[in-house]
């Protein structure tokens, strides 16, 4: 029975460490991948931010040559209402 006790005394603090250091691995595994994933999200976040800055800049750029164009004809419509009154 001795012999037994001993195994165990021997035994189990190793396994305890073991356990701990697997258990520390599988954390900082977890951790990589899950940085990894945040990473791979921001770069789709800035990719995405990207291409909505260059769609706004060409929607921006279209809605102030409407509104040159809207000056335009509102002062020769005020030239002309000049003429007339």
């Amino acid at each position: 029975m001795s012999e037994h006790i001993y195994l165990l005394t021997l035994g189990l603090p190793l396994a305890t460490l073991l356990v701990i250091f697997g258990m520390k691995y599988w954390s900082n595994a977890h951790k990589a991948r899950a940085e990894a994933a945040s990473a791979e999200a921001y770069r789709e976040l800035a990719s995405k931010s990207a291409a909505a800055l260059a769609d706004n800049a060409a929607a921006m750029a279209a809605m102030q040559a409407t509104l040159a164009d809207m000056k335009g004809r509102l002062a020769s419509v005020e030239t002309m209402l000049k003429e007339v009154g």
